[in-house]
C-alpha cells in the first residue's frame, strides 16, 4: 500500500477502483504510400465509433441533465455527418496518397483556421465543434480511447490531472464514488463540484495520475486529505469503518433539516447554498437550506457550441426560484466567466493573467448584447420567486451603475412588451476585489445587498493565485487583512440598513463560522452539503459572546493568533 496527502475538498469516504480520466497522446507520424482504400476505411470507422460514443453520452446527458446540456453533442454528431468536413479528408488520403491521421489532422486545421476567422459569431463558435470532433476521431485511428466520463457504469473513483466543469457535469453520482486530482485547491471548480455532487474529493495530491493505474483499488479520505492505494486488508476495514461513521454523523446531522439555523443565544442567521445548476436544487432542499445565495449562471453557459438563448435561460431561473420555493431568495450572479473559466465559442482573447483581466461585469459591460439578453430572462423570471440579482468582480461604482442602468433599461422595455416583472428585485454586487471592501461605506449607498466572495478576495489581498500550490500557504481565510476587509463590508452594509452575506468557500468553513458570527455576517452561503453541520455548529456557539471579543479578533497579527484565541473563546 502506498498513501499520498492532497486537500479535503468535499467529505466523505470513497472506496473503489481507479478510473483515469485523461486525454490520450495524439501525436502521430505522416505515413506515404499509404494503401487509400484501406485508410478510407479506417477513417469511416473511427467515425463510426465516435458517432455511436457521441449518441451513447448525448441519451445519458440528456437523461441526466436535460436536453440544455445534450444540445453540444448534437451539435458534434452533425459534424460528423457533414460530407462538407469528411469529403475533403478522403480527397486528400486518395490525392497524397497519406495515412487517415494525416490527411484528418490537416484538413480538420484547415477548417478550423478558416471557421475562426470568419466575421458570423455563429460560425466561428463552428470552429470549436470541429476541433473536439477531429480529436475523438483521431483517438479512434490511433487506437487510443477518448475518456467518457458520463459513460461510467461500474462503481469507480475518478483519477485525474485535473477536471474541467464539463468532465464534471458528465459524472454519473450512481457510480463515480469519489475522485481525486493531481492539482487544485479547495476553492477550484472540481473542488466546489465535488461538494455540489456530494461525492467525496482530495484535490491537489500532485502525482496521483503517475503513482495510480486503471484497476487500482483505491480509497478516498476527503474528510483528511489522504489517498491511498491498494491498501491491505486490515486499512480497508479502518476505513470502511470511518464511512460508516461518517454516514451516521451525516444521519444526526438531517434531524436539523426543517430547524431554524439559530446560535445558542437565540441568535437567527440565514443559512443558504452555492448551486451552478437547476439540478443542484433537489440538494439544497434535502440539505435544509433557507434559499440560493449564489447561482452561478456560467453553467449555462458551458459544455454548449453556442450562446443560451433568452428562453433557454427564462426556464432555468424559473425552475430554480419554483424548486426553491416563492419565499426562500435566489441570489442570481450575472455571467462570470474569464480568470478559470472559458467559453470556447466565444473566442475570447489569451491574458497573461486572465484573474484580472476581461472577466465578469468588464465582459457583460462591452459585450451588452449577451448582458441583455440575460437580463431579461431573469426579469421575466422574477415573478416566479423571491429573486435578487447580483454583479460579480465590480471595481467601480461607476460599473455597478452601468450595471443596473442596463437592467433598468430591459426592465422598462419588457413591460412596454407587456410582460409581467417583479417590482421588489434586490440588486447588489460580490465583493471580490480588496479596493471595493476597502470604499465598501460609499458602495453601501447604492446597492441593495453585499455578498462577500473570498475566493478571489483572499487571492487578490494576499496576491497569491488560488491554483497554484507553490504559494498555497497564503491562501488565509483566517489572515487579519482578510477579517478587517470583511468587517468593513459588515459595518459599511449594517450602517445603511442593508444586508451582508458571504458566498465564497469560507462561509461554510467551521474554523470560519465562529469568527463571521462574531463579525455580524447575516447570510452564510456554502455548499448544500455544508448546511446541516453548520447548523449543528451554531446551536453550540454564543454570538454575543463571539462579537465582544471582535476588536481583539481583529487586531491579531497571524491567522494562526484568531484561530487559536477563537477557539479558546468558543471552547471555554
Amino acid at each position: 500500500m502506498s498513501q499520498l496527502t492532497g486537500i479535503a475538498a468535499s467529505n466523505g469516504i470513497a472506496i473503489a477502483k481507479a478510473y483515469r480520466l485523461e486525454t490520450p497522446d495524439l501525436s502521430f507520424e505522416t505515413k506515404k504510400d499509404q494503401n487509400p482504400e484501406e485508410e478510407i476505411k479506417r477513417l469511416e470507422s473511427a467515425i463510426e465509433t465516435s458517432k455511436s460514443e457521441l449518441e451513447k453520452i448525448k441519451a445519458h446527458t440528456q437523461e441526466k441533465m436535460g436536453d440544455e446540456h445534450a444540445e453540444i453533442f448534437s451539435a458534434h454528431l452533425l459534424v460528423l455527418s457533414d460530407p462538407e468536413l469528411i469529403q475533403p479528408i478522403e480527397d486528400k488520403i486518395k490525392s497524397d496518397q497519406i495515412n487517415a491521421e494525416a490527411a484528418l489532422d490537416e484538413t480538420a486545421n484547415m477548417f478550423i483556421t478558416m471557421f475562426e476567422n470568419m466575421d458570423n459569431e455563429y460560425m466561428r463558435e463552428r470552429a470549436a465543434d470541429i476541433r473536439d470532433v477531429t480529436k475523438r476521431v483521431m483517438a479512434h485511428l490511433l487506437e487510443r480511447p477518448f475518456p467518457n466520463p458520463a459513460l461510467i457504469n461500474e462503481e469507480v473513483v475518478v483519477v485525474a490531472q485535473d477536471l474541467t466543469p464539463s468532465d464534471t457535469a458528465q459524472l454519473n453520482k450512481q457510480f463515480v464514488q469519489g475522485f481525486t486530482t493531481d492539482v487544485g485547491g479547495r476553492t477550484s471548480h472540481s473542488a466546489i463540484m465535488a461538494r455540489s455532487l456530494e461525492i467525496p474529493a482530495v484535490v491537489g495530491a500532485k502525482s496521483v495520475t503517475q503513482d495510480i493505474k486503471d484497476g487500482d483499488i483505491i480509497i478516498i479520505d476527503g474528510l483528511d486529505g489522504k489517498v491511498l492505494i491498494n491498501p491491505s486488508d486490515d486499512e480497508r476495514k479502518t476505513y470502511e469503518q470511518k464511512q460508516a461513521q461518517f454516514e451516521e454523523q451525516k444521519a444526526e446531522w438531517a434531524k436539523l433539516k426543517d430547524e431554524p439555523s439559530v446560535t445558542a443565544d437565540q441568535k437567527h442567521v440565514e443559512l443558504v447554498a452555492n448551486i451552478g445548476t437547476p439540478d443542484d436544487v433537489d440538494g439544497v432542499l434535502r440539505n435544509g437550506g433557507e434559499g440560493v445565495g449564489l447561482y452561478r449562471t456560467e453553467f449555462l453557459y458551458m459544455g454548449k457550441s453556442s450562446l443560451p438563448t433568452e428562453d433557454e435561460q427564462y426556464d432555468a431561473y424559473k425552475e430554480v426560484l419554483e424548486g426553491v420555493g416563492s419565499d426562500k431568495p435566489v441570489v442570481v450572479r450575472t455571467l462570470d466567466i474569464g480568470g478559470d473559466k472559458e467559453l470556447d465559442y466565444l473566442d475570447l482573447p489569451k491574458e497573461l493573467n486572465p484573474f484580472l483581466g476581461f472577466r465578469a461585469i468588464r465582459f457583460c459591460l462591452e459585450r451588452d448584447d449577451i448582458f441583455r439578453t440575460q437580463l431579461r430572462a431573469l426579469l421575466r423570471a422574477s415573478v416566479h420567486g423571491n429573486l435578487k440579482i447580483m454583479f460579480p468582480m465590480v471595481a467601480t461604482i461607476s460599473e455597478f451603475k452601468q450595471a443596473k442602468a442596463i437592467l433598468l433599461e430591459e426592465k422598462e422595455n419588457l413591460k412596454q412588451e407587456g410582460i409581467e416583472v417583479s417590482e421588489n428585485i434586490e440588486v447588489g454586487i460580490m465583493v471580490e476585489i480588496p479596493s471595493t471592501a476597502v470604499i465598501a461605506k460609499q458602495f453601501a449607498k447604492e446597492v441593495d445587498f453585499f455578498s462577500i466572495g473570498t475566493n478571489d478576495l483572499i487571492q487578490y489581498t494576499m496576491a497569491a493565485d488560488r491554483m497554484n500550490e507553490k504559494v498555497s500557504y497564503l491562501y488565509q481565510p483566517y489572515h487579519p487583512a482578510i477579517l478587517n476587509l470583511v468587517n468593513n463590508v459588515i459595518e459599511a452594509a449594517h450602517a445603511e440598513g442593508k444586508w451582508a452575506g458571504m458566498c465564497g468557500e469560507m462561509a461554510g468553513d467551521p474554523v470560519a463560522i465562529p469568527i463571521l458570527l462574531g463579525l455580524g455576517l447575516d447570510e452564510f452561503s456554502m455548499s448544500a452539503t455544508s448546511i446541516l453541520p453548520a447548523r449543528s455548529q451554531l446551536l453550540k456557539l454564543s454570538k454575543d459572546e463571539i462579537a465582544s471579543h471582535k476588536d481583539e479578533i481583529l487586531s491579531k497579527s497571524t491567522a494562526e493568533e484568531v484561530v487559536e484565541f477563537v477557539k479558546e473563546i468558543t471552547e471555554s
